[in-house]
């Protein structure tokens, strides 16, 4: 698959070494229209596949005439804040995120650090199924550096946003789950620089996974129970495998979901810089709203769903912090990339600046139900047949409110749902949410009628 995300496809099949050179040949051949040499930081997310598969991709991007700066098995967002600190033209992560072993996939960066905006990204999928490759000739192939520091410069990133002090003095004791995964070092890192006393669980860069390592409520039977009978943790932390995402779990080994690490984020954000302007996108949680509401003179911005969206709305209006519903929070400060361990840092922070338990802020936040459903694209035709799935549901909601530019997201007093094609995978994914489960239920029931599934 190609969209804005990058490439992603599964390993041997649609994603074997050839694709994953040509497409960063691609990528290459875009930074060379404005760079002679660029230099470009190459990480990836521990899957198996991943290393022949970053040969594959440093080989092509050096034949490109790009100087590599390889950082290894990290963290997504550790990547972007190399190419920051590198003052690098671009950066590529070898990564499918929280796709199954199965997958694997190449997302670009550009030079700031964030997904290239929908045109670019365009561009550089357009000169890949063209073949238009601007390789190097005897000369002009690029090098290869190893950076061993990435982790490291990453974490102090993070720290020097946070009141490390406090932190600290809580002695916090943490469950993590890194699940064998990109971040397993650099979170395990910062939380012992923050004084935490830390269960490691799946804290090995193998990238063979100890569960499904999409960090949701069915996944995480391990962590939620490790910090239920350890009678003493404050909060289990739960990453996907490119530590972009984080879930949590509460003291009790309570799941209390993605969508909540957002508005906790923000909650923390807000209470510490006084109103300002939260970034989000179609698909989130109106908690984020809600906490606004209660901090006069903040608004929420929406987007399309989608990293660089939302990115692209924090930058134009100056955004304290953004992210998605899926446990990604966007810190300006440390990186344009939905960052786990600014998540981390930020929860232990609101945990020592409030006293309370991780339970009772949860129960603080404005609650609502969220019914998530993932639609074959093939019961509609394909993605040929879209428009004619969003055509029902405008003529099916004609008097309600309606949102276009992401799909189509519907919006009544009571609840919201929102129908699209997903970016990563070959669905569309339908999201509603209301003050309760059968309210949120019935609105996807409604909206997929309506669009013919």
């Amino acid at each position: 698959m190609l969209s804005v995300s990058g490439a992603r496809g599964l390993v041997g099949r649609s994603m074997t070494p050839d694709v994953a050179a040509r497409f960063a040949a691609a990528f290459a051949s875009h930074l060379r229209e404005s760079f002679a040499r660029p230099h470009v930081v190459l990480g990836r997310d521990g899957r198996a596949s991943g290393d022949s598969l970053g040969r594959a991709v440093a080989g092509a991007l050096m034949a490109a005439g790009c100087d590599v700066i390889d950082v290894g098995i990290v963290a997504t967002p550790t990547v972007a804040v190399a190419i920051r600190a590198h003052s690098a033209q671009g950066g590529m992560v070898i990564t499918a995120s929280h796709n199954p072993i199965e997958w694997n996939g190449l997302k670009a960066l550009d030079s700031d650090g964030l997904a290239p905006p929908p045109g670019i990204a365009q561009a550089i999928i357009d000169r890949f199924k063209a073949g238009q490759l601007d390789w190097a000739g005897p000369l002009g192939a690029g090098t290869h550096h190893r950076d061993h520091d990435a982790d490291q410069r990453h974490v102090d990133r993070v720290l020097s946003l946070v009141d490390v002090p406090a932190i600290r003095a809580a002695h916090f004791h943490v469950v993590l789950d890194s699940v064998n995964g990109g971040g397993s070092a650099s979170g395990r890192l910062l939380l012992d620089r923050l004084g935490c006393d830390v269960m490691h669980l799946n804290g090995e860069r193998t990238g063979d996974f100890a569960h499904t390592p999409e960090p949701l409520e069915a996944n995480l039977g391990q962590l939620m129970r490790a910090v239920a009978s350890s009678g003493a943790a404050a909060v289990g932390f739960a990453q996907d495998p490119d530590a972009d995402r984080l879930a949590l779990v509460d003291e009790r080994g309570r799941f209390i979901g993605e969508e909540c690490t957002l508005a906790l984020c923000t909650r923390r954000m807000l209470d510490r810089s006084g109103p300002g302007v939260v970034c989000t996108n179609l698909s989130t949680s109106r908690m984020v709203d809600d906490l606004c509401a209660a901090h006069p003179g903040s608004s929420v911005v929406r987007t399309a769903v989608g990293e660089a969206n939302v990115v692209a709305g924090m930058r134009a209006h100056h955004a304290l912090v953004g992210g998605e519903g899926n446990g990604g929070v966007i810190l300006p400060g440390v990186c344009w990339v939905r960052d786990s361990l600014g998540a981390m840092a930020l929860t232990l922070e609101l945990l020592a600046s409030t006293g309370k338990r991780l339970s009772v802020l949860t129960a603080e936040l404005p609650r609502y139900a969220m019914v998530k459903r993932k639609l074959d694209l093939s019961a509609v035709g394909g993605r040929e047949a879209l428009e004619r799935a969003f055509s029902g549901v405008r003529k099916a909601f004609a008097g309600d409110r309606l949102t276009d530019g992401d799909g189509l997201r519907v919006d009544w007093p009571d609840g919201w749902v929102h129908l699209r094609a997903s970016n990563t995978e070959p669905i569309v994914r339908v999201i509603a949410e209301a003050a309760t489960s059968e309210r949120a239920a019935d609105c996807c029931d409604r909206c997929a009628k309506a669009a013919g599934f």
